[in-house]
């Protein structure tokens, strides 16, 4: 089984390191390139299921990089950044020095950002990934299914921290850019990164 990842493509909040939750933006002119790159590598796969997060962000990158058919998952929307929707890390820092998203977290915001802390966005993906391994086959004989998430970057982070099985704030070693591709899948049996962050040309 592989487990494909794409992250959106740019938007003016994710170029400008805006914290970017449930704020719902449309792809930059650049951003709507690296979807379109993306295409390459989806027509490698046949995929057995896409789930993509409800963001106008993560729908129209799967409609450019060329994903004909998938079903849209609230799971897979990005965290909700609560107060700091559309806040930079600098910005925070002005009155919060030191401050680090992974270790301590978001306040609550307005109520269309209320806010969420990483261990619901961790049992978001935790039900993704159940949902991913349910479609496995159990003998390990056959090739398992191919799916592919198209979602956000500190969301798909945390999920690949949950793969491995790890804490979800151990996301915070996995830097991930806009536009580009990760795989997650098996070696020996055991979940792995096969690969990450990777660009497209």
């Amino acid at each position: 089984m592989e487990l494909i990842l794409l992250r959106h493509g740019e938007t003016e909040w994710s170029r400008a390191g805006r914290h970017t939750g449930r704020t719902d933006l449309p792809l930059t002119e650049h951003g709507e390139e690296q979807a379109r790159l993306l295409a390459p590598e989806v027509k490698k796969h046949r995929f057995d299921l896409v789930l993509v997060s409800p963001a106008r962000r993560a729908r129209d990158t799967a409609d450019l990089a060329g994903i004909g058919s998938y079903e849209i998952e609230p799971d897979l929307w990005e965290w909700d950044y609560g107060g700091y929707e559309g806040i930079t890390t600098a910005q925070i820092r002005e009155t919060l020095p030191g401050w680090y998203i992974w270790r301590d977290g978001v306040i609550p915001g307005d109520e269309a950002h209320p806010g969420e802390g990483i261990e619901h966005v961790g049992l978001r993906a935790d039900r993704v990934i159940a949902r991913a391994l349910a479609m496995m086959r159990t003998d390990h004989v056959e090739p398992g299914p191919t799916i592919a998430l198209v979602a956000h970057g500190h969301y798909l982070r945390i999920l690949a921290a949950r793969w491995l099985g790890l804490p979800p704030d151990h996301g915070r070693c996995l830097r991930l850019d806009t536009g580009t591709y990760s795989a997650l899948g098996f070696e020996h049996g055991e979940h792995v990164i096969l690969r990450w962050n990777a660009p497209v040309s």
